[in-house]
C-alpha cells in the first residue's frame, strides 16, 4: 500500500523498528489476501466433489480476475486523484466492438471466420483499435471533468450512455463474433504454466503501476492532487493536465480489457459488462484506495478485484441466483466503504489527541 503524500516527511524511525511482516499485516491488502485465501477454501468445501479446486476453475478464475484487475487499477490510479469513473463497462464494450469490427476487415471473405489472410496483423490491429478506443474515450471523460469542470461521477454517467448507445449502433444491436479462432488459442485461452496469459499481462500492469504509485513524482502528484487540489495547484502541479492523464491510463487499460474479452470468447458481450464497474470499484475501495482520494493502493486493489470473482465465481457454482450476487457484491462494496469512514475517524481523533 503506498503511502499518503501527506504523511511525507514524518519521523518513521518507530514504525521502521516493526518487523515487515508485522507492517503487512496491519495493512488492509494483506487482510483481504487473507479473506480471500479463506474464501477459496470456503467455496471449495462447499462446492460439490470440490471442483471450485480444480485447475480449470482456477483458469478461468484468473482470466475474469484480469479484466476487472484492469478497471480496478485505472479506477484505483483516477480515485487517488480523487475522481471517479462510472462508465468504465460501457468504455471495455465499445472498445472491443470496435476492435472486432477492425479484425474483421481483415476476412477475404466477409463473415467467413476462417477467412484471415493474415491473422498476427489482423490481432495486432485489433489490439490497437481496442487500446485506442479506450484511450479516446477516456480522453472525453477528462476533457469533461479536467476543462469542463464537470463534476466526474456526473460526467462519465453521460459518457457511460453515450458509449453504451454508440457501441450498440455500430453493433447492430447484436454481438460481433467471427474472431479468429488462433486468438482464442494463442492468448485468450492460451497459458502459461497453469497461468492464463492474460492474467500475466494484468499483474505485469499492477507491477508497473504499483512502480508508479511508490516511488515516482507521477504517483506521488497524483495522491497530492487526491489529498488537496487547491495545495496541488499552488505547489506547481499542472492538475487538469495530470488528471487528463488519468483518465486516459484508465480508458487505455479499459481497452485493453475489451481486448482480453474479445480473445477470451471470440466475440463481443454486449450485455455482459453492465456491473464492471461496480466490480471495479469494489476492488479497488475494499483493497484500501480512498474514495475521497490521497491514497492509492495498487495490491490492495489485486486482491479486491480476486476477492470480486471468487465471490462471484463460487455463488455461481453453488446455484445461488444472480440477484444476489448482485447484493452480496453490493454489500462488500458498502462494509468496504464504511470500513474507510471509521479508520477516517480514528485517525481524526488520534490527530485531534496530539
Amino acid at each position: 500500500m503506498s503511502t499518503s503524500p501527506i504523511t511525507q516527511g514524518i519521523d518513521d524511525r518507530a514504525i521502521g523498528a516493526v518487523h515487515p511482516v508485522v507492517r503487512w499485516v496491519r495493512t488492509r491488502a494483506a487482510w483481504i489476501l487473507l479473506f480471500d485465501i479463506a474464501l477459496f477454501a470456503l467455496f471449495t468445501a462447499l462446492s460439490r466433489n470440490h471442483v471450485f479446486f480444480s485447475a480449470a476453475n482456477a483458469e478461468s478464475l484468473l482470466i475474469s480476475v484480469s479484466q476487472i484487475l484492469l478497471l480496478a487499477l485505472g479506477l484505483a490510479m483516477m480515485l487517488g486523484a480523487g475522481i471517479f469513473d462510472l462508465s468504465l463497462g460501457a468504455n471495455l464494450v465499445l472498445s472491443s466492438v470496435v476492435g472486432a469490427l477492425v479484425m474483421k476487415s481483415f476476412q477475404a471473405v466477409p463473415g467467413d471466420a476462417s477467412s484471415y489472410h493474415d491473422i498476427p496483423l489482423a490481432a495486432v490491429a485489433g489490439f490497437l483499435a481496442c487500446v485506442g478506443t479506450g484511450i479516446v474515450f477516456g480522453l472525453v471523460n477528462g476533457l469533461l471533468i479536467a476543462v469542463g469542470k464537470i463534476n466526474s461521477l456526473i460526467a462519465t454517467l453521460g459518457t457511460l450512455g453515450i458509449g453504451t448507445g454508440i457501441a450498440l449502433l455500430i453493433a447492430g444491436g447484436s454481438d460481433v463474433s467471427g474472431m479468429p479462432t488462433a486468438l482464442q488459442l494463442a492468448i485468450g485461452l492460451n497459458t502459461i504454466g497453469i497461468v492464463p496469459i492474460p492474467a500475466i499481462a494484468a499483474i505485469a500492469v499492477a507491477i508497473l503501476l504499483w512502480v508508479v504509485v511508490r516511488f515516482t513524482r507521477y504517483g506521488m502528484r497524483t495522491q497530492a492532487i487526491g489529498s488537496s487540489r487547491v495545495a496541488a495547484e499552488r505547489s506547481g502541479i499542472r492538475v487538469r493536465a495530470h488528471l487528463l492523464s488519468l483518465t486516459v491510463l484508465g480508458g487505455g487499460l479499459a481497452g485493453m480489457a475489451g481486448f482480453i474479452d474479445l480473445a477470451r470468447f471470440g466475440s463481443t458481450a454486449l450485455q455482459g459488462h453492465a456491473n464492471d464497474a461496480l466490480g471495479a470499484v469494489t476492488a479497488a475501495v475494499i483493497g484500501g484506495t480512498l474514495l475521497e482520494g490521497g491514497r492509492i493502493s495498487i495490491w490492495g486493489a489485486v486482491w479486491g478485484a480476486a476477492l470480486a470473482i471468487i465471490l462471484r465465481t463460487g455463488l455461481v457454482i453453488l446455484g445461488v441466483s444472480a440477484f444476489w450476487q448482485l447484493i452480496v457484491v453490493g454489500a462488500v462494496l458498502l462494509i468496504a466503504v464504511l470500513l474507510d469512514r471509521v479508520a477516517a475517524v480514528r485517525r481524526t481523533r488520534s490527530a485531534r489527541a496530539d
